[in-house]
């Protein structure tokens, strides 16, 4: 045998050998699947669980209405025609800049309060994966009410009171889910006796569901180191979530009459052993 045909047989050969290790690596290849993406779950269908902020936001682009009313203490009966007397109005927009961000602004009638909102979602609940979900909310009040007769030298950043907040969430089963949320107060003008400059709060708050458009709610808000001369109370609300194709109907049952955050977690003047409780609602109408 020639030299020339040894050449074509180690050829032919070694191409046989490549074509079977390509059909090899082919057949190996088609066994390994695509990694699954991850299910965000949501836990909350409202963007309140009562008073307090849940951690769902408005998707990018759509704009939300808020009008919410907080009537008088139900407990003085026909004295104030059980809270219809007087009432708090609070009324508002939410607008979603991204799926993960929503910018929104409102205006209640007590202390004519002026508020700014910032949501944005740090990280979210996943099937299989990631097991809670994290939303940060910051606020920023202005209290127009303030006047110079009552403080001489008041200054515009005396009107201003924030809170920076961590809504921590997670939706157990189809039916319950829970929330947990630190939060943090600061007051530029405040009454030295009962309140603080600054305050923390630790928010709890959950969601059961009892039909596909109802579900009960329940939060309570514990403050931390309160002033020494406390006039004032833990929140605690119950409430009703329901759903309505394009707006959330939320009926609210709270020892806080007021409806920005500050005065939520810091001034709630009611007591539910006897005390002041206030009936109201906050109506989402999605655009």
């Amino acid at each position: 045998m020639n030299i020339k045909v040894v050449l074509l047989l180690a050829i032919g050969f070694l191409g046989i050998g490549k074509t079977y290790a390509q059909d090899d690596l082919l057949k190996e290849l088609d066994t390994i699947k695509p990694k699954e993406k991850q299910v965000e779950i949501a836990a909350f269908k409202g963007l309140q669980i009562c008073n307090m902020q849940s951690t769902k936001l408005t998707s990018k682009g759509e704009w939300y209405m808020l009008i919410s009313h907080r009537f008088g203490d139900l407990t003085k009966g026909l004295d104030n025609f059980f809270g219809l007397d007087e009432a708090y109005t609070k009324i508002g927009g939410i607008y979603g800049v991204t799926d993960w961000l929503s910018i929104g602004a409102s205006r209640q009638t007590h202390n004519k309060i002026y508020e700014l909102t910032a949501k944005y979602r740090l990280k979210g609940q996943e099937e299989n994966g990631f097991p809670v979900t994290i939303v940060g909310y910051n606020t920023m009040d202005i209290n127009t009410n303030l006047s110079t007769d009552i403080y001489p030298n008041l200054e515009f950043h005396n009107r201003l009171a924030y809170t920076t907040q961590l809504l921590i969430s997670r939706k157990f089963t189809d039916r319950f889910s829970a929330q947990l949320t630190p939060v943090f107060i600061h007051k530029n003008l405040y009454e030295p006796l009962t309140e603080k400059d600054n305050q923390f709060v630790i928010g709890t708050g959950g969601r059961y569901k009892l039909t596909k458009r109802l579900s009960v709610n329940l939060e309570y808000a514990a403050r931390i180191d309160a002033p020494e001369h406390d006039v004032y109370h833990n929140l605690l609300s119950l409430g009703l979530d329901i759903e309505t194709g394009g707006h959330i109907f939320q009926l609210v049952f709270s020892n806080c009459q007021t409806m920005n955050d500050v005065y939520v977690y810091s001034n709630a003047t009611g007591k539910w052993n006897g005390g002041s409780i206030y009936f109201g609602f906050n109506l989402y109408r999605v655009f």
